[in-house]
C-alpha cells in the first residue's frame, strides 16, 4: 500500500482548523488536495474523524466513490446523499449526511483526522453508510491511503 500526500490551503498538518470548518463557524468543509492516485484506482474515499472524543472515535465526514481521477475537493461539499460527480456521502456520529465540523467540548484541543483513500473497487452505495461500514467495505482494497491532521479546541 502506498501513501498519498493530503494537503488543504486552510491549515498545515499539525495546525488548527480554522474556526470556518467547525460548529463554532460555518461548519462547511475544507478543501482538500491529494497526489495522483496509484494505476488501478477505481474510487476514493475520505473520512474525518476525532480519535479524542469522550465516546471514543467520533466521525464527521463519511465520502466514497470519488472518482479515480479526483485530486481535489473544494470547501463547502453540499450535506446531499448524492454529489454531481457521483460520489455518495454517508451518516456522521452527529446522524446528518455529510460533513459536520469539530465540535468538541471544552479543555485540550481534539486532532481531526481527514484520511482519504484509493481503492480497486466502487463500492456498493448504501444508504446513510457510517464509517465501520466504509471501512468494512474498503477492507482488502486500498492501494494508497495518506491523511491530514488538523486540531480544534474550546476554552
Amino acid at each position: 500500500m502506498g501513501p498519498l500526500s493530503v494537503t488543504s490551503p486552510a491549515f498545515k498538518q499539525g495546525e488548527v482548523l480554522p474556526r470556518r470548518f467547525t460548529c463554532d463557524g460555518e461548519n462547511v468543509s475544507p478543501a482538500l488536495s491529494w497526489g495522483q492516485a496509484p494505476e488501478g484506482t477505481r474510487s476514493l474515499a475520505i473520512l474525518c474523524d476525532d480519535p479524542d472524543a469522550p465516546r471514543g472515535v467520533w466521525t464527521h465526514w463519511v465520502l466514497y466513490n470519488l472518482p479515480p481521477t479526483t485530486t481535489s475537493i473544494r470547501e463547502g461539499r453540499p450535506q446531499e446523499e448524492t454529489l454531481p460527480n457521483g460520489a455518495r456521502q454517508g451518516m456522521n456520529d452527529s446522524r446528518k449526511v455529510g460533513y459536520d465540523g469539530p465540535s468538541p467540548p471544552s479543555g485540550p484541543a481534539h486532532r481531526y483526522f481527514f484520511h482519504v483513500y484509493a481503492l480497486d473497487a466502487m463500492l456498493k452505495p448504501v444508504k446513510g453508510m457510517t464509517r465501520a461500514q466504509l471501512l468494512q467495505a474498503t477492507e482488502g482494497h486500498v492501494l494508497a491511503r495518506g491523511e491530514l491532521m488538523g486540531k480544534y479546541q474550546r476554552k
